[in-house]
């Protein structure tokens, strides 16, 4: 199971919100680049990256931060937040970003949601954000009546390379992930799924991987306030992944 390391950006910097809301950020550091290279430096496989002002926007608006991440670093990394149109799907991969994160028009226009995995094959990715198994759009802002696992089912011959499901009520709040919810929506699809939404602790990534169907982990602040050592976690992903 691969651990991604979260950098939420919201004005240039690094932050972690509190369920979603953009009023409860907390700034943990001012210089994102130097947060991705210091994931990369420790052995990080992926970096996770979400632009919080551009998914309220519906356009990137942390593009500058983004660009100096990737430039930076030579993992791959991921991008969600504001990504609503082929055009900024093909300018961002242009730009090196190795997946992007497609929630909003998952719901609202997911033809599109073919159409790009179709012409990146293996570089889009869907997000399914979930509040009580509904999924929410717009920056968490706006609730439907869609469920997760419905709209997952919706992509399963598209050929998106990863669904990556938060649970809102758990995202920021250090309460843990909801292991069940995850586990149930990985067995519904073949598509791989990445857990996301309070992983706060070594005992989490391994709830998460011994359920034996989710493909990888995003934690934000736990890696942050020092309550999971992003080593320790990679070794021990390492080594579970070898059988020891």
């Amino acid at each position: 199971m691969i651990l991604y390391p979260a950098i939420d950006l919201k004005d240039g910097q690094a932050v972690r919100l509190l369920h979603g809301e953009m009023e409860s950020a907390t700034v943990f550091n001012d210089d994102p680049a130097a947060q991705a290279a210091a994931f990369a430096a420790a052995g990080c496989e992926w970096i996770h990256l979400v632009d919080l002002n551009g998914a309220f926007a519906g356009k990137p608006v942390n593009a500058a931060a983004v660009e100096a991440i990737l430039s930076g670093v030579d993992v791959p990394c991921q991008l969600g937040g504001g990504i609503r149109d082929l055009a900024t799907i093909e300018a961002w991969l242009g730009r090196g970003l190795a997946r992007v994160i497609l929630g909003t028009v998952a719901v609202e226009d997911p033809g599109l949601v073919r159409e790009a995995a179709r012409a990146f094959p293996g570089q889009v990715a869907v997000g399914i954000d979930a509040r009580k198994g509904r999924v929410a759009t717009r920056g968490w802002a706006e609730e439907t009546d869609v469920m997760a696992t419905d709209l997952a089912r919706q992509f399963e011959d598209a050929g998106v390379a990863a669904i990556i499901y938060t649970d809102i009520s758990r995202d920021g709040a250090m309460g843990g992930p909801n292991v069940e919810a995850t586990d149930a929506l990985a067995r519904a699809v073949s598509i791989p799924v990445i857990a996301s939404g309070g992983v706060s602790s070594l005992d989490d990534l391994e709830a998460l991987k011994a359920r034996g169907t989710i493909a990888g982990a995003i934690s934000g602040r736990a890696l942050y306030d020092g309550a999971i050592d992003l080593q320790v976690a990679l070794d021990r992903l390492a080594d579970k992944d070898r059988g020891r």
